[in-house]
């Protein structure tokens, strides 16, 4: 089992996955595939209801049984009929939140080679790792005022998720001109993954849970 299966939200966690990840994980001897979640009949992107995720998710789990499956999935903006969203309620800690989701989710697929991963709050949340990159394309000024919200938050992980504060919603209301599918990707790489992985704790946990599936392949 040396290829794994990611189920993205859009065009950005595609590109992201194509140009960051395939990279890091190919001389690993681990290939990954990124795949766009369909949300009706010759549309993708984004995520309308956990049915029709799990829907996807376990065709593909079936499908090819010898390959893993994982997901690059937006904690914020989640379906509010999510499955484990109601048993997280009982956590404190976002990390903690986010784990139970995850567990519930799994065992609700009862796909031995399924792996759920929920990002932090969001996408936009891993350029937050060294938000100084923003400046390649933008107005000092406004990424100084853009680093200097920020700054009191424990980690990128920690920027929360209203619909007035979540980490795209600050970069969109600083740098008016961000378009996710053109600059996220990018950011990112000029950021690297080494960077991203220091400074977000669940998302670099998600990365060492794939790299020990080398071990199994």
């Amino acid at each position: 089992m040396n290829r794994i299966f990611i189920f993205c939200e859009g065009q950005t966690e595609e590109t992201f996955v194509r140009d960051v990840l395939c990279t890091f994980f190919e001389p690993q001897g681990l290939y990954v595939y990124p795949i766009i979640f369909s949300t009706s009949t010759g549309h993708k992107g984004g995520i309308s209801s956990y049915s029709k995720v799990k829907r996807q998710i376990e065709m593909k789990c079936k499908e090819d049984c010898s390959s893993w499956v994982t997901t690059l999935v937006d904690y914020y903006g989640l379906p509010e009929n999510w499955i484990g969203l109601n048993e997280s309620k009982r956590n404190v800690s976002i990390f903690d939140k986010i784990l139970t989701i995850e567990k519930v989710w799994q065992q609700d697929m009862g796909c031995i080679n399924f792996i759920p991963n929920l990002l932090l709050h969001e996408f936009e949340a891993l350029l937050f790792s060294q938000p100084e990159k923003f400046s390649d394309w933008f107005e000092q000024e406004d990424v100084d005022l853009l680093i200097q919200e920020t700054s009191s938050f424990e980690t990128p992980e920690h920027i929360n998720n209203s619909k007035v504060t979540s980490p795209s919603k600050r970069i969109l209301n600083l740098l008016k001109s961000y378009q996710k599918p053109l600059h996220g990707s990018l950011i990112a790489q000029e950021i690297g993954l080494d960077e991203i992985r220091n400074n977000c704790q669940h998302f670099n946990s998600w990365i060492e849970k794939l790299l020990l599936l080398k071990a199994q392949s």
